[in-house]
């Protein structure tokens, strides 16, 4: 197994991917967009080189389904995973999308079910709350898309602007709609967390995957960050639900907890007399 780390904004980089490829190679897996950093992957590129070298190809789209649009067959997908609590389905169900002619082992073995790939009744009115759920999000991402893009980049602009010692994590542009993630320096992101909790703020200091784990992210010292950096990240995630009002007192309330927090920061005390401030 080969693994490929990305650039500094996240993506993977599509050569590099073709390169790996070696005459044993059966499948190449991605996700389509990461859930920390919020970077949308090159899929349809990597798709390319997949069908190219008649290689299998899996995207891990749990992020990204019912949030942007997703085309099987222009970005050459062969096998798609999703999940339905990422588009306000019911948690606990997903599905499996196998391109025809592909044949996949059994994931449960035992019954004749979902054509022998998983045997075991199905849980019917979760299944129906996915398809409700699928609905409503083809009907409304456009402009659930436009509404969460608008809050991002007023939030991802005015932190920027106003808090010093700050980095963006992942892509600018080839990212997700709702996501914001940034890197502050002289803090730990759990305190932030809690402090910004105490507020009425829920954010989260990596994936809800990792909640409760003490060591840094993975993902983002797999894109270059330093242990400290990965440690004092913060995600926040947006919904058509935000307003702007809210975009500018979460601004608010991150500046007087950050505040706070480096006012007692031993490290930020030596930093500042080495820089005169």
């Amino acid at each position: 197994m080969t693994y490929l780390d990305g650039y500094e904004t996240g993506p993977v980089d599509p050569d590099a991917a073709e390169k790996s490829i070696r005459p044993d190679t059966i499948l190449i897996s991605v996700m389509f967009a990461n859930n920390e950093i919020g970077t949308i992957e090159p899929v349809a590129e990597i798709g390319a080189i997949a069908k190219k070298h008649g290689v299998l190809f899996h995207t891990d789209a749990v992020q990204a389904f019912g949030q942007i649009p997703i085309d099987v067959d222009a970005m050459h997908i062969d096998l798609l995973s999703a999940s339905a609590h990422k588009c306000n389905g019911p948690k606990g169900v997903g599905f499996l999308y196998i391109r025809s002619g592909i044949t996949v082992p059994s994931f449960l073995h035992g019954g004749a079910q979902e054509r022998r790939h998983r045997a075991g009744t199905e849980n019917v009115p979760a299944i129906a709350g996915f398809h409700a759920a699928v609905l409503l999000a083809k009907e409304r991402m456009d402009e659930k898309s436009r509404q969460e893009t608008a809050l991002r980049d007023h939030l991802i602009q005015r932190i920027e602007e106003e808090i010093p010692y700050c980095k963006l994590n992942g892509h600018r542009e080839m990212r997700l709609p709702g996501n914001v993630n940034f890197t502050f320096r002289f803090v730990e992101s759990e305190s932030v967390v809690l402090l910004l909790d105490r507020e009425g703020i829920c954010a989260s200091g990596g994936s809800a995957c990792t909640t409760g784990e003490t060591d840094p992210s993975h993902v983002l010292m797999a894109i270059g960050c330093s242990e400290e950096e990965a440690k004092g990240s913060l995600r926040l995630s947006l919904s058509e639900d935000n307003t702007m009002e809210e975009m500018d007192v979460t601004v608010q309330k991150l500046k007087s907890v950050l505040e706070k927090l480096r006012s007692t920061s031993r490290e930020y005390e030596i930093f500042c007399r080495k820089n005169g401030r």
